[in-house]
């Protein structure tokens, strides 16, 4: 009796010697390598194992389950894509899904783009979980800590890499707080004597250099353009801001009517500054209005080919307009 349980526990014992030489040693048998996978948000390691036994990579769901509670890590596997090379184990399988090793996706937020359009690009990207594309502005700037604020102008164009399953939200606050430390930066690096009284009045003018060219050799003399009219008490008169203002029903012709009817963001009907910014201004417009050049400018008209004309006195300005806008509004 007593030599069969000794064999009994040797054969349990090689077993075991057996089953973690397999889950240490042995490769999985990828249908590719590398081999893609993606774990969806909430997915559990039985979900992923069905899907890994499916495509022939496992031999039954149950060995990644049993491992992942032997080794008290079963509730543990993380969202996102991975890429699964040759040659790993079902130990480190596991292990890969329990450590989030996963691959990285991106989303680049454009300069010069609106929330919405930013919202529209979060919302058709399949890699990112929607929970705040469809929020009303003051729950999102909520979500994101900043209570109280319009979101437009907030979040800072670049590019932001981030796992498959991670969320509108979380990117969204990671844009809000680069353009929050881009602005403070920049604030106290201005030059003296601008005519803003906060930070946010300076994202607001960029964000219309923004709308006004993408050219960069213009760039620095429009913000000097706007930032003399400011100066000196005149109207800034800038299309971008009466679109803006326009929205959804601008048809892409801005007509004399336009100019004249009256809103908060028409620049042509009222003094200073639009109450937000316009768009998404990059750090180059940030810099533009917070350290622009002294010129005498204080007008600039479209060449038709991306580039502006500049004057200094509305008789060379009104020439200027005869020229380049010869059937103008």
């Amino acid at each position: 009796m007593l030599r069969r349980l000794f064999a009994l526990i040797a054969v349990a014992l090689a077993a075991s010697a057996a089953a973690w030489w397999w889950v240490t040693h042995w490769p999985l048998p990828l249908p590719q390598e590398p081999y893609a996978l993606t774990v969806r948000s909430g997915a559990s390691l039985r979900a992923v194992a069905r899907e890994l036994t499916a495509a022939g990579v496992l031999p039954a769901d149950w060995t990644l389950v049993a491992l992942g509670r032997l080794e008290r890590v079963d509730r543990m596997i993380k969202a996102g894509n991975y890429e699964v090379p040759g040659g790993t184990t079902l130990g480190g399988l596991l292990a890969k899904l329990t450590q989030g090793d996963v691959t990285q996706t991106s989303i680049t937020i454009v300069e010069g783009w609106t929330v919405r359009d930013l919202k529209q690009a979060l919302r058709a990207d399949g890699d990112v979980a929607k929970a705040a594309v469809d929020l009303a502005d003051a729950e999102l700037m909520r979500a994101i800590g900043a209570s109280g604020q319009q979101p437009e102008g907030w979040f800072f164009p670049d590019t932001y890499f981030f796992a498959s399953g991670a969320t509108d939200l979380s990117i969204l606050t990671r844009a809000y707080r680069t353009m929050q430390q881009r602005l403070d930066v920049a604030w106290v690096g201005r030059a003296p004597r601008l005519p803003f009284d906060a930070p946010y009045q300076a994202l607001i003018l960029a964000s219309i250099v923004e709308k006004e060219t993408s050219r960069v050799a213009d760039r620095l003399l429009i913000a000097s353009v706007l930032v003399n009219r400011l100066q000196q008490g005149m109207r800034l008169q800038a299309d971008p801001t009466v679109i803006y203002g326009i929205g959804e029903r601008f048809d892409g012709n801005l007509t004399k009517r336009d100019l004249d009817a009256d809103s908060a963001y028409n620049t042509y009907t009222r003094d200073g500054l639009p109450p937000t910014p316009i768009a998404l201004p990059s750090q180059a417009s940030l810099d533009a209005v917070l350290h622009p050049p002294a010129t005498p400018y204080l007008y600039f008209v479209s060449r038709g080919d991306g580039s502006s004309e500049f004057s200094a006195n509305l008789a060379d300005h009104n020439r200027a307009v005869a020229k380049y806008q010869k059937n103008g509004r």
